[in-house]
């Protein structure tokens, strides 16, 4: 489509010239006279003049270079989104090969009392237990193993060697990105004699609507009731979740997060990479953490933290700036205390 046409359709609107024709997106370093960029960082301002884009998605405040054709909206990182859908699409889903002829796979392995809904596509090498049922439309990639008594909702996608643990449940269009696990045992043992001795895991993990977890997550199931992941909550990769551990709606999760047992998540949060959270604390709604950010108490609605343990953001970049420089500081103060002494020394 040309570029009038794009703007119009992802709703922006378009100043400059609208008839180049546009193959694709990119970034605003690298994009070609037949892509569009955007600017939804004001450190990416300079580059506006170097751009060969067709054009760029920004908010209408923003300056722009004389001959760059602009594509105002209010927020350009969600129209760039949007263009990305309307000239890529999103994956298209392979062929289930040996497929008997309802997108089942002959090579898959799906016990008698499961159920299969309408339109779902299930490849080689798939798993279904006992009493499982499967929504419609769903897609279960090659080595994924669902669990008895397990229920998957409507348009999920469960990429290769996902597993979903007895009796757990996903809501409709979960994405599962490869070898995650639902509902694997929480890591509970009652320490006796000096030996630790297993606690059977009785509860189960739900995962709510629209949810999408990225590869090798843990959802461990409860001890007793249920890990909640809530709807439209966003997981990037390698994310452990404890055992009767509530995540609330909306939230984003940036990888090698650990949340420990039996906390409460809030609405709406957002924790930076490798942040780690002790168990039984409340995170409030709106909570955003810095990377790294370690938690070991409860956070109020709406804080931004950061450091280890967890303080007031800029309090915590301070700390950091201070930090940067121990071993000169440990000279200055030993040099000082040399003086100190010197003086005292002059003085008796």
């Amino acid at each position: 489509m040309n570029l009038s046409e794009l703007a119009q359709q992802v709703g922006a609107v378009i100043e400059g010239d609208g008839t180049p024709e546009i193959t694709g997106c990119a970034g605003i370093k690298v994009a070609s006279p037949d892509q569009v960029t955007f600017l939804a960082n004001s450190k990416y301002l300079s580059h506006l003049a170097e751009t060969k884009a067709a054009g760029v998605f920004i908010r209408e405040s923003d300056p722009c270079p004389e001959g760059l054709t602009r594509l105002i909206c209010d927020d350009p990182y969600f129209a760039f989104r949007n263009a990305i859908v309307a000239l890529h699409g999103f994956r298209q889903h392979p062929e289930v090969m040996e497929d008997r002829g309802d997108g089942i796979s002959s090579l898959a392995a799906i016990h008698p009392d499961a159920q299969v809904g309408e339109g779902t596509r299930v490849h080689p090498h798939v798993t279904i237990e006992a009493g499982a049922r499967i929504g419609k439309g769903c897609h279960l990639y090659p080595g994924v193993s669902i669990g008895p008594n397990a229920t998957i909702g409507d348009d999920c996608i469960l990429y290769s060697n996902v597993v979903v643990y007895d009796h757990c449940r996903l809501g409709d269009r979960v994405t599962i990105h490869a070898c995650t696990a639902i509902g694997n045992d929480g890591f509970g043992y009652a320490t006796h004699a000096g030996a630790h001795h297993k606690i059977p895991q009785i509860g189960i993990a739900v995962i709510e609507d629209d949810v999408e977890l990225g590869a090798n997550c843990a959802i461990e199931r409860a001890t007793m009731g249920e890990t909640v992941v809530g709807a439209g909550t966003k997981f990037a990769d390698l994310i452990s979740i404890g055992h009767g551990t509530t995540i609330g709606k909306h939230c984003l999760m940036v990888s090698l997060v650990g949340i420990a047992g039996s906390v409460e998540v809030g609405n709406y949060v957002a924790l930076g990479g490798q942040t780690g959270v002790a168990g039984h604390l409340r995170i409030g709604d709106g909570v955003q953490a810095l990377a790294k950010t370690g938690i070991a108490s409860d956070i109020p609605d709406g804080a931004i933290v950061g450091g280890a343990p967890a303080v007031d953001a800029d309090a915590a970049k301070r700390n950091a700036l201070a930090a940067m420089n121990l071993a000169g500081l440990v000279r200055r103060v030993r040099k000082l205390e040399r003086q100190l002494e010197r003086s005292a020394q002059r003085e008796e």
